[in-house]
């Protein structure tokens, strides 16, 4: 009995041996070259659709539409930050009109990406319909029969037996069969193949990114965004004018927001008291109370962080915290203009030292009756280090809060019709109150205590503190496909990796002397030491059922390679 041997790779040339064995082991298209002097507008569309489809081509749009969403990462997109794409215009007056010509602040949506993204849809379809026919026939189909010539395979064995040719190929087919081979009997010999996983897995590959696609254009097309901030006791509806900030997808109508209102009842946030993760948010928990539709029953749920509020198809995120002082502001003759008032302010680092504007817009008079605004630059510490300190909160709970305010007087600006930030003081008409040097008129508060302006101008005074919480408003269509097609597209991308399409031979045919000759023969996609060991082991087996024949003195054939095969007796 011979020992499997692992010869290199049949050339080209040999497959008209090999026969329909040596056909190819998947479905990948073959390369053709074009016959350039017999094409005209027919041919050169197939040509042009044989190399859209090509898996090169699909490679390199791939690539394409890889480098096209870097300027998409790297340049500020309208559609998202409206206000840094402004930003950049003013302090890039010669590159910004380049960037414009691109589409570069609007990647998703330019026409170059479009047209990569739109090819490589076309490019995966074309390629994927035909290979999944080509499959599906392959899998109706049988295994093909045994080449002419087994020796010309990579994985060749072979022994001489006294069994019966008929029971060495019942017993073969019945162990392919036990090792989940697909075969049958055909001629002098069975066939058999194995590893149909490996294509399985290459069309679900195709097929999910296709899914995925398709997910992301939708998901695109159709999502919205919007970020809101909510004082406790406040409430929110779920329609456009509500949002702080809002950006959607290109198809998105103001129809699709979902029915859904909620309020802010508290906010609880706890942080590490000592240690090295001193001041490490342990707990961000909002309690709302929502409802769904105009006549919704209220219902109660607690946001957390990375725990959304599922409505319908949209989801409310928990993003962020921070304090909002109340005040009482009075003008020069003791009116109250702004009573109790909690006005938000914006964290700065992570132990909530915030900033902020104070803006009294309407009713307030200066001592002389005078029509004027007030504007106070606001800086609030939830936890003051004390006297002598540096403007910096020790710890982001509120243990011991200060605000320092900074006053002005004049015109705001909020009548110009030009839209400005509630969180920035615009200074340009404004005027600074002094103190009795001379300087800025600023004083830092606690709860409880009031802030005299000076000239009889008026007071404030802070009444305490109320907390806030930012949600931001989701909705992203076809998110679960664009899941379900990544796991699909991994798990298809480890089977086309890992498993092996292979075919086995097994012909037991008599020979010139009588005895039978049994030879078994494999044959791989590609060059592996995994078909010579399972054809080593499928001959081990077959060869304890028919065991070689007691040696005689018959020349052997030049090729032959009789030597015993690897898990087998001499």
């Amino acid at each position: 009995m011979s020992n499997t041997t692992a010869d290199k790779t049949p050339k080209a040339g040999d497959d008209q041996d090999l026969g329909a064995a040596g056909a190819q082991l998947s479905t990948a298209p073959k390369d053709e070259a074009p016959n350039l002097p017999a094409l005209g507008v027919v041919g050169w569309i197939r040509w042009f659709w044989r190399q859209l489809t090509s898996m090169r081509v699909a490679l390199l749009l791939l690539l394409l539409l890889s480098l096209g969403a870097i300027p998409g990462s790297l340049i500020p997109q309208t559609g998202i930050d409206a206000l840094a794409v402004e930003d950049f215009r003013d302090r890039h007056e010669v590159l910004a009109p380049v960037y414009d010509k691109l589409g570069l602040f609007h990647v998703y949506s330019s026409v170059w990406f479009s047209a990569i993204y739109i090819l490589l849809f076309v490019s995966l379809i074309g390629c994927i319909v035909p290979r999944t026919w080509q499959f599906v026939g392959q899998l109706r189909g049988r295994p093909p029969g045994a080449p002419r010539r087994l020796t010309r395979l990579p994985a060749y064995t072979t022994w001489r037996t006294e069994a019966e040719p008929e029971q060495v190929r019942e017993a073969a087919l019945a162990l392919l069969k036990k090792r989940r081979f697909r075969a049958h009997a055909v001629g002098d010999a069975v066939a058999a193949e194995k590893g149909y996983l490996r294509e399985v897995g290459n069309l679900a590959f195709h097929i999910a990114l296709i899914v995925m696609l398709i997910a992301f254009a939708w998901g695109q097309l159709f999502k919205y965004e919007g970020n809101k901030l909510i004082l406790e006791g406040d409430g929110f509806s779920n329609t456009l004018t509500q949002y702080d900030d809002f950006k959607s997808g290109n198809l998105f109508g103001q129809d699709d927001l979902d029915p859904f209102s909620f309020s802010l009842k508290d906010f609880k946030g706890t942080y590490e008291p000592t240690g090295p993760n001193r001041g490490t948010p342990r707990t961000y928990e909002a309690d709302v109370t929502y409802s769904v539709g105009a006549y919704g029953k209220d219902e109660t749920a607690t946001i957390k962080v990375n725990k959304p509020l599922e409505i319908d198809g949209s989801k409310v995120y928990l993003v962020s915290h921070g304090y909002a002082p109340i005040v009482t502001v009075k003008d020069g003759k003791g009116n109250v203009v702004m009573d109790k008032e909690a006005v938000a302010l914006l964290p700065l680092d992570a132990n909530v030292t915030s900033s902020g504007a104070i803006k009294v817009m309407d009713g307030y008079r200066d001592a002389e009756g005078k029509k004027e605004q007030l504007g106070f630059q606001a800086f609030f510490l939830p936890t003051y280090g004390g006297k002598g300190s540096t403007m910096v909160s020790m710890f982001p709970a509120l243990i011991n809060p200060m605000l320092a305010l900074n006053a002005y007087h004049g015109d705001l600006g909020v009548d110009a019709g030009i839209p400005q930030s509630v969180y920035q003081l615009d200074k340009t008409k404004m005027k600074e109150f002094k103190d009795a040097d001379g300087e800025l008129f600023k004083k830092q508060l606690k709860i409880g205590e009031t802030m005299t302006l000076p000239n009889g101008a008026g007071s404030v005074t802070f009444d305490g503190v109320q907390e806030w919480a930012g949600f931001q408003v989701t909705q992203q269509p076809a998110s679960g496909w664009a899941l379900a097609g990544s796991v699909a597209a991994i798990l298809g991308l480890a089977a086309s990796l890992f498993v092996q399409r292979r075919r086995m031979w097994v012909r037991a045919v008599k020979g010139a002397d009588g005895v039978t000759v049994v030879e078994m023969a494999g044959l791989g996609r590609s060059e592996s030491a995994k078909v010579p060991e399972e054809l080593g082991d499928l001959a081990g087996i077959l060869y304890e059922q028919a065991p070689g024949a007691p040696d005689d003195d018959t020349p052997e054939s030049p090729d032959s390679r009789v030597v015993p095969a690897e898990g087998a007796e001499k």
